[in-house]
């Protein structure tokens, strides 16, 4: 039992309020203030961005039930409301703003700390202070609050602290209490605790939660939304914290409910990509309902509505299942595949987990043209950096296009965590760290650096430029963008960012005196210059980047048919070509005579007249500046600017070829520009 009385909802009686004092003052304005809030980095200062890559769905759905207890006007007809969305990820938040908004006669204010996981604990629990500091109204929800008092017997110190304060916290979901916990709130008698967590509410009839157009502009894509079509796992992974605070009985939203909101938030707000948080949307039992109201959208309706989503490593055995899932719109599968040594999958009781049957799995996706994204743990018991290293090996032979890494962490509401803590085994006590990219406990096999090492290799080794063209070169033209964004994705996030994709975004927003309690503010100048070489570093980070995607593409871009053996044809000429001008004219205009006899022999060119070009035309296209549509390489590029730069710096004016130099840079830049509008053309799906 929790050491504070838990909420009923057949208590309705006057209550206590959290500060022990009953106010009289009438409340006319209800503010709601809902906070995503982010975490800090190795330095303390907040991580946020320019633009994120994913919205957060808590916040849509405690939108989606405000809404719906305004509408239905049960806290009075007369009460006039403000919801606000903040995500602490892509946006400041104004505290100056909604602590005077608080103190304004007949306005309620309260700010709502949603879906807080570990490692954002340390971040919300500072804001959570100082809000109620300001005398704001605060309430904190989440896994880390939720998971912590499930699996604990007593308060952990860090949530008596904000108890203590005056911040109400929440555990479990809240569908079937948030009318009530309103209520408490403006009659001023909220509840220092509200634990859910016995009774998870029958989500059948809740209201769908739309996208706010409005939150969505600050995320890379304004057509991404995120819905959660039922909650739970039937598993039992002892890293696992969904089974201990949503449970293992899987509770499912309404089809004909979604399907009209799915419609409604396409017409209204344009969203037509969906991330189906389901933690295993396989286990979702109206999983055929909910594909063949896709499919009416799709087909009947015409809206192109495509979906991502979570699935178990026995989901292509259920009959019906893929093949409907692709006629419904889903393009990728992100699969817990977690390990591929079965004796961490027993370990860890991912007993359902069958490694000889991995490859059938990945096949049975990818023949319907549905790409699958691996979640990989790193830091089971019997891992080694080398049996970690064969592993990363053994994932790229199973053609696995996409892979997301994380590090064992023992969450607080997993297993692991319980057992870890009755053992008292020594774990990282900074709930910063737990975020999936630090070691936090010790491992039997590997020291806190090897195990660090370990990680970031699996990164590095998959994402490989060789590995990455391998994928590509074997991917399809429909989804070569959408893999290619990925990489760009991944690699910036754990190369340039040094954070996981998952909490990653794009262009890095540093303020000053935002920084963690207990780290002091720097003065002004030395920040700003720690700041201006940091902005210089990154900036160069993503020129290589750039310029390595740049590379990448060339090598693996779809191609005609005439332009693939033409390449073929020049590769065969010279292997130690740089890049298609460096040929004679004769010598391109046999590779061209060659590949036009090779497309002949293909039925479809048979009859097709095409012309060689005459070797003025050559020439004319080798000189041409604005032509690189058989280019397969910036080599030659790159050991031009090479070669410039080392003779500038050894003062080698009188081989500076400055026409030569105005020539590459204008290829350079066409090269640039069309690689950037290939890119940016493309949607996501």
């Amino acid at each position: 039992m929790h050491s504070l009385s838990t909420y009923t909802q057949k208590e309705l009686s006057p209550r206590k309020t959290v500060t022990g004092q009953p106010s009289r003052r009438p409340i006319t304005t209800l503010t709601l203030v809902f906070i995503r809030p982010s975490k800090y980095d190795d330095d303390g200062y907040v991580i946020r961005y320019h633009k994120g890559f994913l919205p957060s769905n808590t916040i849509t759905c405690l939108h989606a039930l405000s809404e719906d207890v305004r509408r239905r006007q049960v806290l009075g007809s007369d009460l006039r409301w403000r919801i606000k969305i903040l995500d602490d990820t892509v946006q400041k938040i104004p505290f100056r703003q909604i602590a005077h908004l608080s103190r304004k006669g007949g306005n309620k204010v309260v700010v709502c700390l949603a879906g807080v996981q570990t490692n954002q604990f340390p971040r919300a629990s500072d804001l959570a202070l100082r809000f109620a500091a300001e005398g704001v109204d605060v309430m904190i929800g989440g896994f880390h609050v939720s998971g912590s008092m499930a699996m604990q017997a007593s308060t952990p110190p860090e949530i008596q602290r904000l108890l203590d304060a005056g911040v109400s916290v929440v555990l479990g979901e809240v569908e079937d209490a948030w009318q009530d916990i309103l209520s408490d709130v403006l009659r001023e008698c909220r509840r220092p605790m509200y634990d859910l967590l016995a009774s998870p509410p029958d989500l059948r009839a809740r209201p769908f939660p739309a996208t706010i157009k409005r939150y969505l502009r600050h995320f890379i894509s304004s057509n991404f939304g995120t819905i959660d079509c039922g909650r739970g796992c039937p598993f039992h992974c002892s890293f696992c914290t969904i089974i201990n605070v949503q449970g293992r009985r899987m509770r499912c939203r309404d089809a004909e409910t979604l399907i009209d909101g799915i419609r409604n938030n396409y017409r209204m707000n344009g969203v037509s990509f969906y991330f189906i948080t389901d933690d295993n949307f396989a286990r979702n039992r109206n999983w055929g309902e909910i594909f063949d109201g896709l499919i009416r959208l799709r087909e009947e309706e015409g809206i192109p509505l495509t979906f991502m989503m979570q699935v178990d490593t026995l989901s292509h055995r259920i009959k019906g299942f893929i093949g409907k899932a692709k006629r419904a719109g889903c393009t990728q599968v992100f699969i817990g595949m977690e390990s591929l040594n079965p004796k961490n999958l027993e370990a860890a009781e991912k007993t359902q987990n069958d490694v000889d049957d991995m490859s059938n799995l990945i096949n049975a996706y990818h023949d319907e043209g549905i790409r699958t994204h691996a979640a990989y743990i790193v830091g089971f018991p019997f891992d080694t950096p080398d049996s970690v290293r064969a592993d990363i090996e053994q994932l790229k032979a199973l053609n696995v296009p996409q892979a997301s890494f994380f590090m064992l962490t023992p969450l607080p509401g997993s297993r692991d965590h319980a057992e870890m803590v009755k053992k008292g085994v020594p774990i990282d006590e900074d709930l910063n760290q737990y975020d999936s990219f630090h070691p936090t406990m010790p491992h039997p096999r590997m020291s806190q650096d090897e195990w660090r090492e370990t990680y970031m290799r699996a990164w590095r080794s998959f994402y490989s430029f060789e590995s990455m063209r391998d994928i590509l070169n074997r991917t399809s033209a429909e989804v070569y963008w959408n893999v290619f964004k990925n990489f760009l994705w991944v690699k910036s996030a754990f190369s340039i960012e040094r954070q996981h994709p998952m909490v990653s975004g794009f262009w890095r927003w540093k303020v000053r005196t935002d920084r963690r309690s207990g780290y002091t503010v720097e003065p002004f100048w030395r920040f700003a210059r720690a700041r201006a070489l940091e902005i210089w570093g990154k900036s160069r980070q993503w020129m290589a980047q750039f310029r390595e995607l740049q590379e990448l593409w060339l090598q693996t871009r779809k191609r005609t048919p005439l332009e693939q053996y033409l390449v073929e044809e020049i590769r065969s000429i010279r292997t130690d070509v740089r890049d298609w001008r460096e040929l004679r004219t004769k010598e391109l205009q046999d590779a061209y005579r060659r590949a036009v006899s090779r497309l002949k022999d293909i039925p479809a060119y048979a009859h097709v007249r095409i012309r060689v070009p005459s070797r003025f035309t050559l020439l004319c296209k080798k000189w041409n500046i604005l032509s690189d549509r058989i280019t397969y390489s910036r080599q030659s590029l790159q050991l031009f600017w090479r070669q410039t730069r080392v003779n500038l710096r050894r003062g080698r004016l009188y081989r500076l070829r400055p026409g030569r130099m105005v020539l590459y840079f204008f290829r350079e830049a066409k090269l640039s520009v069309s690689f950037a509008v290939a890119m940016f053309a493309s949607g996501i799906r």
